[in-house]
């Protein structure tokens, strides 16, 4: 039996509709970028974004069912995520997934953001259960253990800044522009990360917490001392800046996976795309023996493909929300099955 979910995304700057049957086979998935407007701002403008979902999100979700070739009452369910993310911009698909709930008399679920960027893997692999989860991404930073299709058990977070943020309040400093991390990222490849080092963040202690701030801060105090020579140094300035995020976020998951005694990590969000994360959490993997793991890089950035695909397991699970759900900013506590996950 096919059951086709209808997801919407809607977190931040990307409005996203997709359609995905049985929880892993991706029949749509319709991304409207507002990057190249937030661009001149520097970063995402809550208001702006807000304005812009209400622009795209008909004409997305239209796209999206056009794209999978099925007609509106073939869909099973609507998916649509609850938070966290900017209140206005999840308002905006939290409103559209109602209407199309009730007109269709379909049931809907509201979906937690960081699970949905955990459940893109099952889009593309099959990682057996339970496995360690890294996200990073532009707002969040943490690991989960996850024992299941709906099963999320947070076992850190970052304490204050997130890796993405960190990228991005780094090229600021740089003079780069935005996104920060893209642009590091390229930087950094041609630059050596022997010749600028910076402390790796947060990395003494038992802790699986994940803190960013400190090498902000080493970074603004090093450019304040030294400036940037030329674009050489610049890159050689991106190289050791990023090499410490990516060993932090590395070594963090390498211990959380001996801490439960796991051999599978996956890595997913915004900031799995770095390609130096890819290439030094892959050679750590092998020499160590844990299973490293990651979505395509179109399936780790905010997308709707992934929200569909928790709804679906989420849906098989018999829950569901009703109209009355609202959006939330910031992770919070709600119960599943009797636990309380994140």
């Amino acid at each position: 039996m096919k059951s086709y979910i209808l997801g919407i995304e809607s977190s931040c700057d990307e409005t996203s509709a997709a359609v995905v049957c049985n929880g892993k086979e991706v029949q749509s998935n319709v991304v409207a970028s507002q990057m190249s407007t937030h661009k001149k701002f520097g970063g995402v403008v809550p208001e702006v974004a807000s304005r812009m979902h209400l622009e795209s999100i008909l004409p997305v979700v239209e796209s999206a069912i056009d794209d999978a070739g099925i007609d509106l009452d073939e869909i099973y369910g609507i998916a649509i995520t609850q938070g966290p993310g900017l209140i206005g911009s999840l308002l905006v698909g939290l409103a559209s997934a109602k209407t199309i709930s009730l007109a269709l008399n379909k049931p809907l679920i509201g979906i937690n953001h960081l699970e949905a960027h955990i459940s893109a893997i099952h889009l593309e692999h099959n990682p057996e259960f339970p496995f360690i989860a890294l996200i990073a991404s532009g707002g969040h930073t943490n690991l989960f253990l996850v024992n299941s299709y709906t099963d999320f058990e947070p076992i850190s977070r970052t304490r204050d800044d997130a890796a993405g943020e960190a990228f991005d309040k780094a090229a600021k400093l740089m003079g780069l522009g935005y996104p920060g991390g893209v642009l590091i990222d390229k930087l950094a490849s041609k630059g050596n990360p022997e010749i600028h080092k910076f402390p790796i963040p947060f990395n003494k202690g038992d802790s699986l917490d994940f803190s960013f701030s400190g090498i902000k801060t080493s970074l603004s105090n090093f450019l304040s001392k030294n400036g940037i020579k030329d674009e050489e140094d610049l890159q050689n300035i991106c190289a050791g800046y990023q090499e410490s995020i990516v060993k932090s976020l590395i070594n963090k998951s390498v211990k959380a996976a001996g801490k439960y005694s796991i051999n599978k990590i996956v890595i997913c969000g915004g900031v799995a795309c770095n390609s130096r994360l890819r290439q030094l959490a892959g050679e750590t993997g092998k020499e160590l023996g844990i299973e490293v793991l990651y979505p395509s890089p179109s399936l780790c950035t905010d997308n709707a493909a992934m929200i569909a695909s928790i709804g679906y397991f989420r849906f098989m699970n018999n829950e569901s929300s009703d109209l009355y759900i609202s959006s939330y900013s910031t992770s919070k506590p709600r119960i599943v099955r009797g636990r309380t996950n994140f």
